[in-house]
């Protein structure tokens, strides 16, 4: 439910953000341009219909290939038919990000003098909401079998269960899952990119064409990986118990490496500043995490589906690994949240940061799921060293020395060797193997082992930990899936960088937003644009269209804004039939942030509906 809430919450922004446009947005010229271009704040990739240039009449010009402009891979430029006719022109484009992600918009300029806007205009599509839900779903799917895959093999060697054939299952859904969603979101590339629909991804240009890009080829790695990653999985399960050569050992390693850097090549790392050290922060960033909460999921199975005791040395091996693991998250998410944001208002004024703290708040919980498997671990391994004979070895309130364990282990081995000792001299065997050899001299004050509910319970203490490592799974799919959205959202650097460009006099760009609707049986969508969309003035557009696509016209329109942050509104557009649409050009926003705009569309005397939609004022 989570994860279908989080693909129905609409488009996610992308990382390269528009800094400019020549010509200006809303630009009167004397003379027709020659060329339009671009400026983002990150390098873009463009594709075959990156631009839609529309004449005054809404028929689409022809121009030729777009390219990049003189500033470099950060601009997409496109040449203009050398005559122009008189009026506005619309330029609709769209690019993919480095991180990437496909971002879009559409401006205007106007050669001579402006003209009436064309009562409908098709900039072309946006995003496909069925395309878009199902390459995020491949997305999260890709993530969580990461984890499983990376932190069950990791578990497996480093750990050493048992009973390693009970993670069979686990190991290969991680693997087989992996690579499924790996080549899903190979095919669904190129209709995620154009905005089009999921049927387009059988196209063999557009196939072709993803074959080409940086996140395509990522994707193709990750596929090639991974099969030669099976020949790795096969290995680990058939050895069993034994422990792996250090040569496959390095070979797990490169491998798990390189299915990191797939995901660091194509996403925020790879743009921006510092990427060398930001490349080497996403990696060990996301290698923690698969270790820890993968792990978690491989210790879990462990703990539920085991047909004997646990070993007390696996679950402290693994407390040690997650300790570990939880340090290299705190310091590379730590940087990797300075380099998103670049300054402390970018916490509460972004999504990028809103998210932020909202993660933060989830791996806090997770940490104290974590203190507390960690307090379960120590209790658990106390009683088996207490078992063994040595009371209380190796243990303190924050888990277990590796001294400890092999005292204990010692400890073991004697009482083994003192039996065989009994059986020669044909002395009475002792009552057990696990009871303390009486000493001539034991120890007078014995540290116990106590429960937090009573006396030593080994039951009590593996069923706590069962349940403090399940909390920790839980919470960890929470991280994830907010991970997963994180390397979709503008970071708050790229979104001041924008914000800075257009109050310096950049571009304003305008905000767009569809309204749907249904009453009685009228059905259809109201397409508003507020132009530029910042604090002050604004100037409103908004194109009724009927359920098939074509101009709708209704008796009455009416648009109010509200601020609930501020506790401001609603204030009322006033917007006016203007023969074709319904707009005004006198809307005065006076703050920035998230405003709540009602549309209220009368479609007969007796019919009429209110949607309410959010949109961003920026200042």
């Amino acid at each position: 439910m989570l994860v279908l809430l989080v693909l129905g919450s609409g488009t996610a922004s992308a990382h390269a953000a528009l800094r400019a446009t020549d010509p200006e947005d809303g630009s009167v010229l004397k003379s027709a341009p020659r060329a339009v271009t671009l400026t983002f704040t990150e390098s873009v990739g463009l594709l075959d219909d990156s631009f839609r240039i529309l004449d005054p009449d809404g028929k689409r010009l022809k121009i030729g290939d777009a390219g990049h402009g003189a500033g470099g891979s950060d601009t997409a430029s496109v040449a203009l038919p050398a005559k122009l006719a008189q009026g506005t022109y619309t330029v609709a484009w769209r690019v993919v990000s480095a991180d990437s992600h496909p971002v879009s918009g559409a401006f205007t300029f106007s050669v001579g003098k402006p003209s009436p806007a064309p009562v409908a205009v098709n900039t072309g599509p946006t995003e496909d909401p069925a395309t878009e839900s199902l390459y995020n779903m491949g997305r999260y799917l890709a993530y969580l079998s990461a984890a499983l895959l990376i932190g069950a093999a990791v578990f497996l060697t480093v750990c050493r269960p048992p009973e390693p054939g009970r993670l069979r299952r686990l190991l290969w859904t991680g693997w087989g899952v992996l690579l499924g969603s790996t080549l899903f979101l190979l095919v669904l590339r190129a209709p995620y990119e154009a905005g089009t629909g999921p049927g387009d991804a059988f196209s063999a240009s557009g196939f072709q064409r993803t074959l080409t890009t940086r996140p395509g080829e990522a994707l193709l790695v990750r596929a090639a990986l991974l099969l030669a990653g099976y020949f790795f999985v096969v290995r680990l399960l058939r050895l069993g118990e034994s422990r792996l050569s250090r040569a496959w050992q390095a070979a797990g390693g490169v491998l798990a490496v390189g299915l990191a850097l797939t995901w660091a090549a194509a996403e925020h790392a790879s743009a921006g500043i510092q990427v060398p050290v930001a490349m080497t922060s996403a990696v060990l960033h996301v290698l923690s995490m698969a270790v820890w909460l993968g792990g978690l999921a491989a210790l879990l199975t462990t703990l539920f589906r085991a047909s004997a005791e646990i070993p007390a040395t696996v679950v402290t091996r693994f407390s040690r690994l997650a300790f570990a693991s939880v340090t290299v998250l705190v310091v590379t998410g730590v940087y990797q949240s300075w380099r998103g944001l670049g300054s402390w208002s970018g916490l509460t004024g972004t999504t990028y940061g809103r998210l932020l703290i909202l993660k933060l708040f989830a791996v806090t919980l997770l940490l104290v799921a974590a203190g507390l498997s960690r307090q379960w671990t120590a209790r658990l391994a106390g009683r088996g060293t207490a078992a063994a004979g040595t009371a209380g070895a190796g243990i303190s309130g924050a888990g277990i020395s590796g001294a400890g364990i092999s005292g204990a282990e010692k400890v073991v081995q004697g009482t083994a060797v003192r039996e065989k000792v009994r059986e020669s001299v044909g002395g009475p065997p002792a009552a057990s193997a696990s009871a303390p050899d009486p000493e001539p001299n034991p120890d007078p004050d014995p540290e116990p082992v106590v429960s937090a509910s009573g006396p030593e319970d080994p039951g009590a203490y593996r069923r706590g930990l069962r349940r403090s490592v399940l909390a920790e799974v839980g919470i960890g799919v929470v991280v994830l899936v907010i991970s997963t959205v994180l390397s979709g959202t503008l970071p708050g650097r790229a979104a001041a960088q924008a914000v800075e460009a257009g109050s310096t006099g950049g571009v304003q760009t305008a905000s767009v937003t569809n309204v749907p609707f249904a009453v009685g049986s009228a059905q259809g969508r109201v397409q508003i644009t507020i132009d530029p969309a910042r604090t002050g003035e604004n100037s409103i557009q908004a194109i009724v269209f009927a359920a098939d696509g074509g101009l709708a016209t209704v008796p009455e329109l009416k648009m109010s804004f509200t601020l609930p942050a501020k506790d401001i509104g609603p204030i009322d557009a006033e917007v006016k039939n203007q023969g074709g649409y319904w707009g005004t050009s006198s809307l005065t926003l006076p703050l920035a942030g998230d405003w709540q705009m009602k549309t209220t569309i009368r479609v007969s005397d007796v019919d009429q509906v209110s949607v309410t939609k959010t949109v961003t004022i920026v200042g």
